[in-house]
């Protein structure tokens, strides 16, 4: 199946997690249409936060000490706005060995809170070309768009955020044959005009393709 082809929803530089270039299903599973979803987590210096400190290694933190914290979040495609969720908390961030192990025991529950406890705040977009792509985790109050509104590629569509199942600010992006990620199928996915940023030697363009694990990648 040939992959719907998108950009980036960003600018600036991010880092790639849970790609579906290392693996399928990409978030270990299928529900939920995930199969190729894609998370971005924003960099300076390839470090997400700007602060790091006890809270770092043993508590929560504040989830506005990150770098994605409150960063547009753009429409990758052009296309019709299907649903919007907002109103979610963004909850703490958790780097620390003892809050992640404490959320991971909360895991199920939210599972069982549908797209609000897993998504959080978050908007479909039927895509002119095909498929509808979800994009969540959005910041509270950051979406200024509402279903029937016709969007441009680029054009904003909320804040990063740390709402619904996330451990710290980021981007997930999936892109499903249908508007309800209950009952829809993940679709391919993959992205143009991007460069990957390696630790040394010079960037690599990318016309099209899917970043790999890891990757540092800005739009070309």
């Amino acid at each position: 199946m040939a992959p719907v082809v998108l950009t980036l929803p960003f600018r600036g530089t991010w880092r790639v997690e849970n790609s579906p270039a290392r693996r399928v299903p990409s978030h270990g599973t299928d529900l939920f249409a995930t199969t190729y979803a894609i998370d971005f987590v924003a960099v300076r210096d390839r470090r997400t936060a700007t602060t790091r400190d006890w809270r770092t290694l043993l508590a929560t933190e504040p989830p506005d000490r990150f770098v994605g914290f409150g960063v547009p979040v753009l429409a990758p495609g052009a296309g019709r706005v299907v649903a919007v969720h907002d109103g979610e908390p963004d909850h703490a961030a958790r780097r620390s060995q003892p809050a992640l192990a404490g959320y991971a025991l909360t895991q199920a529950a939210r599972a069982r809170g549908g797209a609000p406890a897993l998504a959080g705040n978050h908007v479909v977009v039927a895509l002119a070309g095909g498929g509808f792509v979800l994009l969540a985790h959005l910041r509270r109050g950051s979406v200024p768009v509402a279903p029937g509104d016709l969007v441009a590629e680029g054009q904003p569509l909320g804040g990063c955020g740390n709402s619904g199942n996330s451990t710290q600010p980021h981007v997930h992006l999936q892109v499903m044959d249908g508007p309800d990620g209950r009952t829809a199928r993940g679709l391919p996915l993959a992205f143009r005009d991007f460069r990957v940023l390696p630790r040394s030697g010079r960037p690599r363009e990318v016309a099209v393709g899917v970043p790999d694990e890891r990757d540092v990648v800005e739009p070309a």
